[in-house]
Order: C-alpha cells, then sequence, then structure tokens
C-alpha cells in the first residue's frame, strides 16, 4: 500500500527522485552560467563556517534543489539525500521509520553534504567514526561541471576516499546514500562527574573499549570540562521504557544540567531520541550565553523559535558584517577580541594533559568532549594506513575531539591570531590535529606536511579540477579566498 507522502513508499521514491533531477539541472545551469574564469562557489544562505571569506561577484551556484531527502529504504536502511538537505530535516525524515544516521552533528542546518566534506562530529563517534563513513556511493559535481558517482570500489574509488575533508575544493555533492541504524523512543543519560582529568580519560578509554560502564551497555558518550577539578561525561542508553522526560528546548538549559556535586553517583536524565539529538542545538552548546540568552530575565522573553543555533547564526553574521563586539568592547575601554573557535582531535591518551594546558593557557570554558574511532572494517578499497587520506586518523586508534568556541583579548602588539597559532603548534606537539572549518595559520609547509594528502590531494584536483575552477584547500582554509 502506498503512502503517498512518505520518503519510504515507492511514491514517494518516484517523486523525490523526479525532484531531484531537477534540482541537479537547475544546478548544471547554474555552473554553465558562471564565466569560464570565473570561481565556482554555492550560492548557499546558511553555513557553519567560521572562517571568513573573500567576497565575490561571480554568481554562485544553484543549490535550491537540493535541500530534501530523496528517499528513504526502511528495509534496507538506507536513505538517498541530497547534499544540501540538513540533519534537521534528515532526521525528521529518518525517525518516523525509527531510524537515524549513524552519526548526527550537533547543529540542526549542518549538511549532509557539509558534514561529509568538511568535519561532523557526535556521541555515537566513538562506535558509529564519522559521517562519511556511513556513505555507500556519492554524486560529485566537480570541478570541470560533470556529475559523477563515486563508489568504494567503483572507477572513481580515489575521489570517493579523498572527499572527506575536502571542504568542497574536489567538487559538491548533489546525493549522497547512506547508511541508518535503528533507535529507540527515548534516551536515559548519565552524568559522571570526576575531579581529575586523568580518572575522565581513563575512564573514557575503557567505555570506548567495553562500550559498556558499571555494567549497562552505553550507545552514546560525550563530556564537558568546566575546570580541571570539575568534569563530566555523560553516558547514554537507547530505550523503549515509557517514562518522565526533560525538555532543554525552552527555559532550562542543557549543559547546565548535566552539573552536580556527587564523585561517587551519576545524576541520571531522559529525554526523547529526538531531543537527545539536538539538546545541544537550543543553546548552541554554551555560546548562546554571549547573545544574552542564558540571562534567565532575557530568556524568560526569548521567543522560542529563536532559541536555536540558525538564529545566533544570523547574529554572528551582523557582528561580522558591523564588528558590534568590538565596537561594545572598545566602548568599555578594552581591546577587541581574538575569535577562538576551533575543534581539534588528539590521542585519547594524551587528553589529560592536553587539556590541562589548555586551561592554563586560553581563557576559555567549558570545552566539550568527544571521543571517535575510525569504523572497522574500512570500506573495500580502502587504503589499510589511511582509508580517508584528507582526514588524518589512525585506523584501530581513538582520539578525543576536543571544541573550544569563544574569544579571548587580543594583547596590543601581537601578530594576528596570537592564540589559534599557539593552539596549532600545541596540537602538533600532542600528534593531534585540527578541522578547517574555522581561522587557521599554517605556513603552506606545515599544511601541507601535517595534512590533507599531500600529492595524492594535487592527483585528484588535476584529475578532477583540471582548470582549477575551484579554490585549493590551502587558499580556501588559511588563506580565506
Amino acid at each position: 500500500m502506498r503512502t503517498g507522502n512518505r520518503p519510504g513508499s515507492d511514491g514517494a521514491r518516484e517523486t523525490g527522485f523526479a525532484q531531484h533531477r531537477e534540482g541537479v539541472a537547475r544546478l548544471l545551469a547554474s555552473y554553465h552560467a558562471i564565466p569560464p574564469d570565473g570561481s565556482v562557489r554555492l550560492a548557499k544562505k546558511t553555513s557553519n563556517l567560521f572562517r571568513a571569506r573573500a567576497k565575490s561577484s561571480t554568481p554562485g551556484l544553484d543549490v535550491s534543489g537540493l535541500t530534501g531527502v530523496i528517499a528513504v529504504d526502511p528495509v534496507a536502511r538506507t536513505a538517498d539525500v541530497a547534499g544540501m538537505c540538513t540533519y534537521e530535516d534528515l532526521v525528521d525524515a529518518t525517525l518516523a521509520y525509527g531510524l537515524a544516521p549513524l552519526v548526527v552533528p550537533q547543529l540542526k542546518t549542518i549538511t549532509l553534504g557539509g558534514a561529509v566534506t568538511g568535519l561532523g562530529i557526535e556521541s555515537t563517534s566513538f562506535r558509529n567514526g564519522l559521517p562519511h563513513e556511513s556513505v555507500l556511493e556519492i554524486d560529485i559535481l566537480t570541478g570541470n561541471g560533470e556529475i559523477i558517482t563515486a563508489t568504494p570500489d567503483g572507477e572513481h574509488a580515489e575521489l570517493f576516499f579523498g572527499f572527506p575533508n575536502s571542504y568542497g575544493t574536489l567538487g559538491y555533492s548533489t546525493r549522497l546514500k547512506i547508511t541508518l541504524e535503528p533507535v529507540k523512543k527515548y534516551v536515559a543519560l548519565r552524568h559522571l562527574r570526576f575531579d581529575s582529568l586523568k580518572t575522565l580519560e581513563t575512564t573514557m578509554d575503557s567505555i570506548v573499549t567495553d562500550r559498556e560502564y558499571d555494567g549497562v551497555a552505553v550507545d552514546y558518550l560525550d563530556g564537558v570540562v568546566f575546570t580541571d577539578t570539575e568534569s563530566y561525561l555523560t553516558l547514554g542508553v537507547q530505550t523503549d521504557d515509557e517514562g518522565p522526560v526533560s525538555d532543554y528546548t525552552g527555559q532550562n538549559i542543557f549543559y547546565r544540567s548535566i552539573q552536580h556535586p556527587s564523585l561517587v553517583h551519576p545524576k541520571t536524565d531522559r529525554l526523547t531520541i529526538r531531543d537527545y539529538l539536538w539538546r545541544w542545538d537550543t543553546d548552541w552548546f554554551w555560546c548562546s550565553r554571549a547573545f544574552g540568552a542564558q540571562n534567565p530575565k532575557i530568556r524568560r522573553f526569548w521567543p522560542k523559535q529563536y532559541l536555536r543555533s540558525s538564529f545566533y547564526w544570523k547574529l554572528i553574521a551582523l557582528d561580522h558584517k558591523y564588528d558590534i563586539g568590538d565596537r561594545l568592547e572598545k566602548r568599555k575601554g578594552k581591546p577587541p577580541r581574538e575569535r577562538v573557535v576551533q575543534d581539534v582531535e588528539v590521542p585519547i591518551e594524551r587528553t589529560a594533559d592536553f587539556v590541562s594546558w589548555f586551561l592554563a593557557e586560553i581563557p576559555i570554558e567549558p570545552l566539550w568532549l568527544c571521543p571517535l574511532r575510525l569504523r572497522e572494517p574500512s570500506p573495500a578499497g580502502a587504503s589499510a594506513a589511511r582509508p580517508w587520506p584528507l582526514y588524518p586518523l589512525e585506523p584501530k586508534r581513538t582520539y578525543v575531539n576536543i571544541g573550544f568556541w569563544s574569544s579571548v583579548p587580543i594583547v596590543p602588539g601581537e601578530r594576528e591570531g596570537t592564540a589559534n597559532r599557539l593552539i596549532e603548534d600545541k596540537v602538533g606537539d600532542f600528534d593531534g590535529h585540527k578541522s578547517l572549518y574555522s581561522d587557521s595559520y599554517y605556513s603552506k609547509e606545515d599544511f601541507e606536511a601535517q595534512y590533507y594528502g599531500g600529492d595524492r590531494y594535487q592527483h585528484l584536483k588535476d584529475r578532477y579540477d583540471p582548470n582549477s575552477r575551484l579554490l585549493d584547500l590551502f587558499s580556501k582554509a588559511v588563506q580565506r579566498k
């Protein structure tokens, strides 16, 4: 029986692919309308990048027809998804079948294509790896204006493995087919408190290895560091047991709910699966405090529909345009501030040492912790040494993503990006690396030595973007072109 409007029905599947083909046709028409000497960029309303971009007079690619879920196959547990589809729309479509993407990044407006070509991580990453690892095949608009289908073992396998972390410099995804996993109605949480970062590190390591804690399975795992003597791991387990649930989409703030005084007894909580997946979006982790949204007197009158990351992005855009933050600091007699918005990854055994250094040197708190391991086994055709050449993680090794998103005062006379440069150097010292969605200050030599494929990347550029219609990774990520 056909339901007609559900992404898993036959009729909806046919309609979804027909609409997708129309969207692809508009995309290609917009590509061919760009002058041969013009750079190719996306024309999109939202972005989760924190680095500035040079202005361009060239019209962008029309991606307006590539924003939805094309089809869901609840039997095969797969979904065909347009490249510009947000995770909010993707999750709504899959939860209708009791399914979810293997990794759902924290913010609703992150797109599936963006998470695959850039950074995506969440509390399932200790067991499911990163978003690109759930991709079965991907259609890519390359720099030469062709749309190719890349699979792990097909003609374009090298692009399939080289595409993650290329940030649009090798092409743009128009369709991705991904694996889904079954989920239950609720997530039961335990918040474990630690007064020692080293104890937190060893506990996290054992949970990643054993997939359980104190005899109870762990399906989701992340953490928050407030100080070197107050940190937490949040352990989630899926359940269908009915019962009361908390709501962090209004007056209550999730990250504050984690805190409690006991080092012996965990604090417990319950959320619906949907509210768990978006628990960080209401307050953009804790960044909403920069806008006053955590002040109870202000929050009481803040419209609920604006308690979400997409609205905070609009406020950030206004600040960038008019330098509102620096103007306010100047009126207070204070120096302007350097934005320090980064996610870095260090081996799990170096986590406590890196966090201790960070807390001593960089005046930013809290910090987010998220352990991750590449999935096993790697897809067919992957290199055993490094299956994803532009994303420098070693197989069978656990890393911890450490996120910090704020700003620090600029010391007069210091060079641009002093704090960010210090962090970049220290991350390298700890055998880690950083993502490229925000400001980077590497020299070209250090950039190529530490990251991103080297000769393999250049080979992919030569094959799929022979006329350099797309920016290269260094120009985009470091030079902000």
